[in-house]
């Protein structure tokens, strides 16, 4: 496992925290240009989850879990600078960290079927 001060770690926990803000505040103003990249595609983002977890509505996602898949997507299909399982890792750490005690597994599997829907085709 990486370290918790590992700073792209640390980069992750400070979009999360400022997407999960916007979440409940939208008018918020947003000034880290990552979480701004990622709410300009929040639709597309959404929708690519939709895709993968179709029995969970994208009102129903824990929020905290929405705003990791969220982070994670966005890394994973637009920016693709990482390897995946980087990524996934990485989402799963963040989902350990501040979700459920289903969390995890609930963003291991929706990412997973992200990763094989789109290594594919």
């Amino acid at each position: 496992m990486k370290s918790p001060n590992d700073p792209r770690h640390k980069a992750r926990e400070k979009i999360i925290k400022e997407l999960f803000s916007w979440e409940f505040n939208p008018q918020e103003i947003i000034k880290n240009k990552i979480v701004q990249k990622i709410i300009s595609r929040i639709k597309t983002i959404d929708k690519i989850i939709s895709q993968a977890a179709p029995e969970w509505p994208i009102k129903q996602i824990n929020k905290i879990d929405l705003t990791i898949l969220r982070l994670s997507v966005w890394e994973l299909i637009i920016i693709k600078k990482e390897p995946a399982k980087v990524i996934i890792d990485e989402a799963i750490e963040l989902a350990k960290t501040y979700g459920s005690e289903k969390s995890p597994a609930f963003i291991n599997g929706v990412l997973g079927t992200i990763f094989k829907t789109y290594q594919n085709g």
